[in-house]
């Protein structure tokens, strides 16, 4: 929130240390409690033509424009090509408070915050680094050099709560999401092998989606060494080169000039390109390594790969009938 804006509302309410009372001298659970009966207090003026007039003018409650059948039949392909190493998981609405903020480099004012101490999923990879950590946690107490890999995958409809400059943007859209956890291997194994299995899932993805109408060309798969070049040769000989055998016609390359992801990112990220009928290339998958189950469990031995699909942008520009610029 702006600082002038923040200094107003505090002058308004002619209590100029709100904010520290709210923040250091109420418990989260008062808190909470307090905010409640606010909004029961303010939902009883709210009248039927008012509640109408919010819905057709707030972006966040507006119904998406794609069909449900499209998203269902999307769906279905990705659970029919899901290896069976990866567990499908249905997350709740929400996550604990600070799922973003805490582990990722993501303002809190881009997130729907609940007054539960909850805040509505903006991004389903997150959530699912929380329990793959809850599920690596359980098995590195029976064993506190287990190596078994954690693979979980969603979709999952998410919040994002910043103002988008871009109008083709959306408040609230379908994810799909990869994370695979796992223990460090030696050889740099664990990363190797992890980019292999989840872009190759994309791969596949992206092709099987023509039969359901996503006709899709030009695919490319880009990666980025985020340590100054030490992995490239690794990347090029255990990642780009297995996959450029077995997906021929899809262009695999490093990409050293990528400045997007670096700081979010660690060691290595990846995009997966794809062009549509109008000849558009859009950059469709985004994926990389983070510290976030490192952070969960305080253990540096830890690995995490995560990445998304934003469906509805697939499914809406990636269609018989081409559609314009996003």
């Amino acid at each position: 929130m702006d600082n002038s804006m923040l200094e107003r509302i505090l002058r308004e309410a002619g209590v100029p240390e709100l904010i520290d009372v709210l923040v250091e001298r109420l418990a989260p659970t008062d808190l909470q409690s307090l905010l409640l009966e606010s909004y029961r207090r303010r939902v009883v003026a709210v009248k039927p033509s008012q509640l109408l007039e919010r819905y057709e003018r707030d972006r966040f409650v507006r119904p998406s424009h794609l069909a449900p059948l499209t998203m269902a039949d999307f769906d279905r392909l990705v659970w029919s090509l899901l290896p069976d190493a990866y567990t499908p998981v249905e997350l709740s609405p929400v996550c604990p408070l600070g799922t973003n903020a805490a582990v990722a480099t993501v303002d809190q004012n881009k997130v729907v915050t609940t007054i539960r101490n909850t805040e509505v999923v903006a991004d389903a990879t997150n959530v699912l680094a929380l329990e793959c950590a809850s599920r690596r946690r359980r098995l590195l107490r029976a064993d506190p050099r287990n190596r078994e890999r954690v693979r979980l995958c969603t979709s999952h409809r998410v919040v994002r709560g910043q103002a988008y400059s871009n109008p083709g943007a959306l408040p609230h859209f379908r994810l799909l999401g990869l994370c695979v956890a796992g223990r460090d291997e030696g050889s740099f194994q664990f990363e190797t092998t992890s980019l292999v299995e989840q872009i190759a899932f994309y791969l596949r993805l992206l092709r099987e989606a023509t039969r359901l109408g996503h006709p899709v060309h030009g695919m490319r798969v880009t990666i980025t060494d985020l340590e100054r070049g030490r992995r490239e040769q690794a990347l090029n000989a255990h990642v780009l080169e297995p996959l450029a055998t077995n997906y021929p016609g899809v262009r695999c390359e490093l990409d050293p000039d990528r400045e997007t992801g670096r700081g979010y990112y660690v060691g290595v990220c990846f995009h997966v390109y794809a062009t549509n009928l109008a000849g558009i290339e859009f950059e469709l998958i985004d994926g990389g390594f983070t510290t976030w189950t490192q952070q969960l469990l305080s253990n540096t031995k830890e690995r995490l790969l995560i990445s998304g699909l934003g469906i509805e942008r697939f499914c809406s520009q990636f269609c018989a009938t081409p559609a314009g610029g996003d």
